[in-house]
């Protein structure tokens, strides 16, 4: 197709971008703490943390994690929410050599244990509300140091204690825990300031994060991405932007809304990162379920970008207090992670008065891949064009590139793409060309003006609030219930999170009930991970050679019984 959508790019967008004009990702984060310091950085709960901040604060980490005698290179794991605490531990382990690994702090302890024990993490930062978690695995995994912080150390002062104070004993949100080799990170933070702190000997091609995911299949693989791959998107992404943003008045600083959470790789290159790279000023939400506090903090500040997925813009508009803000200051509003519903982006753009500009990306892909123009003035319904730097072809089962109008699955070369998949040759293998595509399992068309719409997905992956759901982990611990016989995890539409899971089970217990089932769930796997309907079969649709037939489930008509 020869890059045909070069055609189709805004005035001001390169072709190209080089991420070999940074040595690695320190390299980038360091340049703008030098250049920025006096900006702020980021703010969460009305308590500002400047860049220059950000530096000390990060090197005091970095040093601390330095003297536990680990190697370069070493996993060190972050669980946090959107907390100050996270861009300080995410510049300290970088800046100290390591690799971040990014766990969702509501894992249940199976999922955890699965990913610090996958990944080989030495250590890991936690906020102490999740700490118990992390208590019940601990023993079962190469994890020998932990830090541990608290919601209101960083806010300071008498704040800073009545914060903890609520969460502790009136909200009840921290349950009791005690590790070994435990510190606290207020306490970390003083020893490191007394520590030594060596630069590391950081390259492009080291390894800067391992972001899991379940790829196109299966469970959960560490997606490998070097600093090379992060900055290239973080470049990719400020090409992108730069057309809009670059009508701020001189000297306004750019501010982001970051709702979604630090720790999947949307939010953590779209906000955090090209946040550091430009100057701008992040606002971080903890819970951005609390829709209603999430609108009070949002009138206090100019929003220009505001990156969220289908939900939570849905969420924000059936609020009547989300009208009476002023956008005024909105200048782009980036949509992925799950498909953006027409109805949703005509609703914000009635709204807001600005479109939502639907992307698409992957954690394996760091993660945008292609995007819609900024200046569009109404919702398109489609992915938009490749990044910069990125080629986006459309194959057949074979492996051939079809024709523009020819439904085929979507492949990706560009600077952005992982490695592979962590200690994974096998399961990189599936994914990659030879020529260096990855297949991402997801079924598009693209036109002659190189946009693309995704018609389908070639796996059985279940989207849920743009968190990958995976059949193959539910059902595989599903059936794992003395009394289930057999089961079929599907995905069916729902109006609130765009797709739920669905399990569909035959008894092997008669007096089995959704009931008990729902609660084994609950205590296996997180939120959005959990079966929001159960139904009961005499048994299950099958191949000739025994294989559960899902798209058959998938596809029947019959309304599900719901389960509260």
């Amino acid at each position: 197709m020869d890059k045909i959508w070069l055609q189709s790019y805004p005035p001001g967008v390169p072709a190209e971008i080089d991420p070999d004009q940074y040595r690695s990702l320190v390299h980038l984060l360091e340049e703008s703490f030098s250049k920025f310091a006096d900006r702020k950085a980021y703010v969460c709960m009305d308590k500002f943390l400047t860049y220059g901040e950000l530096d000390a604060y990060s090197k005091r980490l970095a040093a601390w994690l330095q003297s536990r005698g680990l190697a370069p290179g070493a996993r060190v794991a972050i669980m946090m929410p959107n907390v100050l605490q996270y861009p300080i531990a995410l510049a300290a382990v970088l800046r100290a050599g390591y690799t971040v690994v990014n766990v969702n702090p509501l894992y249940t302890a199976r999922e955890l244990e699965h990913q610090l024990t996958d990944s080989g993490s030495e250590a890991i930062i936690v906020l102490e509300n999740f700490a118990h978690t992390v208590q019940k695995v601990m023993g079962k995994t190469p994890v020998r140091h932990v830090v541990v912080a608290s919601m209101g150390e960083m806010l300071g002062g008498v704040k800073g204690m009545l914060v903890n104070f609520v969460v502790r004993n009136v909200k009840k949100m921290v349950p009791e825990f005690s590790l070994p080799n435990m510190v606290t990170f207020k306490d970390a933070l003083a020893q490191g300031e007394r520590m030594p702190f060596k630069p590391a000997e950081l390259k492009i091609d080291d390894v800067a994060f391992l972001q899991y995911t379940g790829g196109t299949t299966g469970v959960s693989k560490g997606a490998v991405l070097l600093h090379r791959h992060v900055i290239a998107n973080v470049l990719q992404n400020e090409a992108w932007f730069a057309p809009t943003l670059g009508k701020l008045k001189a000297g306004e600083q750019p501010q982001f809304a970051c709702a979604l959470p630090l720790y999947h790789i949307y939010a953590l290159t779209v906000c955090a990162l090209l946040g550091l790279r430009i100057g701008g000023m992040n606002l971080l939400i903890p819970n951005p379920r609390d829709i209603k506090g999430f609108i009070k903090e949002l009138g206090g500040y100019r929003i220009n970008i505001f990156p969220a997925v289908n939900t939570l813009y849905n969420g924000l508009l059936n609020n009547d207090d989300f009208a009476k803000l002023d956008f005024s200051g909105l200048m782009v509003c980036p949509g992925g992670g799950m498909a953006v519903q027409k109805a949703v982006a005509d609703k914000w753009l009635k709204t807001t008065g600005i479109p939502i500009v639907e992307g698409y990306g992957l954690s394996e892909t760091s993660p945008v891949v292609s995007a819609n123009r900024c200046d569009i003035t109404e919702f398109t319904g489609t992915i938009g064009l490749p990044l910069p730097s990125t080629e986006l072809r459309i194959l057949d089962d074979a492996g051939n590139e079809v024709p523009f109008g020819t439904a085929g699955e979507i492949a990706v070369r560009g600077p952005q793409v992982m490695a592979g998949y962590w200690q994974r040759d096998d399961e990189t293998a599936k994914v990659m060309t030879a020529d260096g595509f990855f297949k991402t399992g997801d079924i598009g068309i693209m036109d002659a003006q190189g946009y693309t719409r995704i018609v389908d997905r070639k796996k059985d992956m279940i989207l849920v609030s743009g968190f990958n759901v995976y059949p193959n982990e539910l059902e595989g611990v599903i059936a794992g219930h003395a009394g289930v016989l057999e089961c079929a995890v599907v995905g069916v539409p729902d109006e609130h999170s765009g797709e739920a899971v669905k399990v569909f089970v035959v008894k092997k217990d008669p007096g089995l009930t959704a009931e008990q089932l729902m609660g084994y769930c609950k205590e296996q796997f997180t939120g959005y991970k959990r079966p929001k309907y159960i139904e009961f079969r005499d048994e299950l649709p099958k191949t000739n050679v025994g294989k559960i037939l899902r798209r058959a489930l998938r596809d029947e008509k019959k309304q599900p019984e719901t389960v509260a």
